[in-house]
């Protein structure tokens, strides 16, 4: 089996949607031009999809509290420190600075502007896709 999407409830899906296609390189695969508004964005390989979506009837969770090592987002980057310096630029918020972890992997936390914690990482030796 292969994981093809990640499904999060969030308050306001296009508004979302669009801004991680703008500042994370996503692409919008499907988009509901309706409730619950469900995007469909896949990352620059096509390998694995996010779906943001706000069901009116569901309670919205509050990722602000949320401890990022509950549940976030990771990202490879190549230079993190950059990446994270320009997505702090276009609304995130860092949560610590740029770490290295006992394996070698360079890593940073921020919360998106709707709560929804992202993670940089730079792999000192990736573990998926392509080994570079």
């Amino acid at each position: 089996m292969k994981i093809e999407h990640v499904a999060l409830q969030v308050s306001d899906p296009v508004a979302l949607s669009r801004w991680y296609v703008q500042h994370l390189g996503l692409t919008v695969k499907r988009a509901q031009a309706e409730s619950p508004f469900g995007h469909f964005l896949g990352d620059d390989g096509d390998a694995v999809m996010l779906e943001f979506y706000g069901y009116p009837n569901l309670p919205v969770p509050d990722y602000f509290r949320m401890e990022p090592l509950l549940l976030h987002v990771a990202f490879h980057v190549d230079d993190v420190a950059a990446t994270r310096t320009r997505l702090i630029g276009a609304g995130a918020a860092a949560v610590g600075d740029v770490q290295v972890n006992d394996v070698g992997d360079e890593v940073a936390m921020l919360r998106d502007p709707w709560g929804i914690p992202v993670q940089l990482v730079r792999r000192r030796v990736r573990m998926i896709g392509d080994r570079r």
